[in-house]
């Protein structure tokens, strides 16, 4: 009695709230683990040195000469139609939107190039990410960083750096109710003790 009276609490606290779709992906981990056990094992042999590797080619950006503080509104247009399973059209091509309405960023970008790499170091939060640009023959080893470091480092995309409209580093981006703020710091504050930037 005791283990039905469970399970019908339990089942009255599950409910569903607005339309629902089947999930139409397959699922993400087992593709990634399949496409995984297909790869040679030391995959230096298949692709030369990491070094070589374009997937490890961050973005450009140029060196921040002063403290300056800009916003942007990531606005994203649709490229194709949305549709519902029957057909019926949900969004139109061409429609915008600003995805921050939506969603909610829940770590900051800190955006660096690999010299500035310290100044990253002191200024994140744990959940912060760290993203290597890259400046003249200036362009960091991702990979080789976060082993150093202890600390997940990835590189900036070229799409990443387009959508953000970045154009210097060191810039910390973060979200700001439906704007993203984006802090750039000049050589005097890269170079301020741990803590003192925020």
């Amino acid at each position: 009695m005791f283990a039905c009276s469970c399970a019908g609490t339990a089942h009255a606290s599950v409910s569903t709230i607005g339309r629902t779709w089947p999930i139409a992906e397959p699922d993400a981990l087992t593709e990634i683990e399949a496409k995984a056990a297909s790869l040679p094992k030391d995959m230096s042999k298949a692709f030369g040195p990491r070094e070589r590797w374009s997937a490890l080619k961050a973005a450009p950006l140029g060196r921040a000469t002063a403290d300056r503080v800009r916003s942007v509104v990531p606005f994203y247009t649709l490229d194709f139609d949305i549709r519902l399973p029957d057909g019926k059209l949900l969004y139109p091509k061409g429609f915008s939107f600003n995805p921050l309405t939506y969603v909610k960023m829940p770590q900051r970008l800190v955006i660096v190039h690999p010299s500035d790499l310290g100044f990253a170091l002191r200024t994140t939060r744990p959940a912060d990410f760290i993203l290597l640009a890259s400046f003249g023959k200036e362009n960091g080893d991702a990979i080789a960083l976060s082993e150093k470091t202890g600390r997940a480092v990835f590189i900036l995309e070229e799409r990443v750096k387009e959508r953000l409209g970045l154009t210097v580093a060191p810039v910390v981006v973060a979200q700001a109710g439906t704007r993203l703020i984006l802090t750039e710091y000049g050589p005097k504050s890269r170079s301020v003790p741990a803590g003192a930037v925020q």
